[in-house]
């Protein structure tokens, strides 16, 4: 199927070629030609042997900012598939792409490509003389070169990492509002470890989100993308980077022409941050939205079927306190169109922390207009398990990993009681799962009354309580202190 774009060229070129050797002479008066058919005429005619080559220059140009990124660590284990309700964290190897963004040596990659990383190895291509005197080669370096984890946004799917370079062949993050479909495109990377793979498609879809209010839109191809590719670039015609692959929809394991990579303009929001901050500011307003279908507007008899419709309002939230109701109808944002809730969402998670946004409202038959303040969203608590290891972290009679607060730490965290602390970055129990004990993201502050400032100390804490003793933590979650009461076997 992928050859149908080169038949028709070359049967294009073929027939141009034709149409300049004939010689003989109409057996009717010629007519003047359609508009199209005379600029076609006029224009140069493209053959297979020039669209090979400017692939090739394309691939030359690219291939040198991609590398292929090797990843050892932990990641927490799922015990409802492993059966094993003891176990905390799994240890796993893999292995992805990225692309040199950067002369300096920054990569943008996916985050799934690092996650849990505890060592992470990058090999880059080298170009040299080829043998025969005639153009060059890109190879891979025979030596892996260590990389540091600069941040990630799991919600994303993107991850900056960093090596010790200079002068490093880079490219810059195109606009992927400026996609079409029909586009031709080409996937790089590292497909089941097969260094420096190039496969070649369309954009099916510019805009493809998985479940309809889903926050972020991938791109969709038919490049052939598999395991490996993740983290890899998606070029344009123009030797622009327009997405980075993530992942593939299939039913055999392997490529169905079903690819999705994520908007370069999404990629460079999150990267800009990461690489400033080492954390990504996600704007929120305090509202929930739903994209209004035909069936929401005929039960709530709405007065129209399309749109986006608040369905809760965040108490003493931005939102609350601008006068956004339940049952309102956002028709705009800063003057843009809202067709749906991904739209909205989208817009506010790379709007300006502390800025407000005029947000268009229609309220029954009444149009407002209405200033709402962004603020930044509190991460997700489940990245702490990516930076802890069960040799420094693990607290085995709580069955817990912990790690103590720094100056660094606290940067990723809310504004906190105290300026010490242990922060819960993963556990197995299910007690742990459920809230009726720990849960990943508290702040443990002291044990019977004891300050808690390390690892060791919480662990020299419970040594030293006999079984059946009274053992109470102080701790901070979600802004509220409670104290949790552990049983000690």
């Amino acid at each position: 199927m992928r050859r149908w774009p080169l038949l028709s060229i070359l049967a294009l070129a073929g027939l141009g070629a034709l149409r300049g050797q004939t010689t003989t002479a109409p057996q009717h008066p010629p007519q003047p030609a359609p508009a199209a058919e005379q600029h076609a005429a006029s224009s140069p005619a493209v053959t297979l042997h020039d669209l090979s080559t400017r692939l090739e220059e394309l691939v030359n140009r690219i291939h040198p900012a991609v590398v292929q990124i090797y990843s050892t660590g932990y990641v927490t284990a799922d015990d409802s598939e492993s059966g094993n309700a003891a176990a905390l964290l799994s240890k796993q190897r893999s292995t992805g792409s990225g692309i040199i963004v950067s002369p300096d040596g920054f990569i943008v990659t996916n985050a799934h490509v690092v996650k849990g990383a505890r060592r992470i190895q990058v090999r880059l291509s080298s170009i040299r003389r080829s043998p025969t005197g005639r153009g060059t080669v890109i190879e891979p370096e025979p030596k892996l070169l260590e990389a540091r984890l600069v941040g990630s946004d799991r919600d994303m799917d993107v991850a900056v990492i960093k090596i010790n370079r200079a002068d490093l062949p880079h490219v810059t993050l195109g606009d992927s509002d400026a996609v079409r479909q029909g586009e031709l495109v080409v996937a790089f990377g590292n497909p089941m470890g097969l260094e420096g793979s190039v496969s070649m498609g369309i954009v099916s879809s510019t805009s493809r989100a998985l479940h309809p209010d889903d926050m972020l839109a991938y791109i969709q191809t038919d490049a052939p993308i598999n395991p490996g590719n993740s983290g890899g670039p998606l070029i344009d015609s123009q030797g622009r980077v327009i997405g980075i692959n993530t992942f593939i929809l299939t039913q055999s394991g392997g490529s169905e022409g079903l690819g999705f990579a994520i908007p370069s303009n999404i990629v460079q929001t999150v990267y800009t941050q990461l690489r400033k901050e080492g954390h990504v500011h996600r704007g929120r307003i305090g509202i929930s939205v739903q994209t209004i279908t035909p069936a929401i507007a005929e039960g709530l008899k709405l007065s129209q079927d399309w749109g986006v419709l608040v369905s809760d309002v965040l108490p003493q939230g931005p939102a609350d306190q601008a006068g956004i109701k339940v049952g309102d109808i956002v028709l705009t944002v800063n003057r843009r169109d809202m067709r749906n809730a991904r739209q909205l969402e989208a817009y506010i998670f790379r709007s300006p922390m502390r800025e407000k946004v005029t947000l268009g409202i229609l309220r029954g038959d009444q149009e407002l207009k209405v200033d709402v303040a962004v603020i930044d969203t509190v991460d997700d608590p489940q990245r702490f398990a990516d930076m802890v290891t069960p040799e420094n972290n693990l607290v085995s009679k709580l069955g817990i990993l912990v790690i103590a607060i720094d100056k660094n730490l606290a940067a990723m965290l809310p504004e906190l009681r105290n300026p010490y602390g242990l922060v819960v970055a993963a556990g197995s129990t299910s007690d742990l799962e459920s809230g009726a004990q720990l849960q990943p993201g508290d702040i443990i502050y002291s044990l019977n009354n004891t300050m808690m400032t390390s690892v060791d100390a919480l662990r020299n804490g419970l040594d030293g309580l006999k079984s059946g003793s009274p053992a109470v933590l102080q701790v901070e979650r979600q802004g509220h202190l409670t104290y949790v009461p552990i049983e000690i076997e």
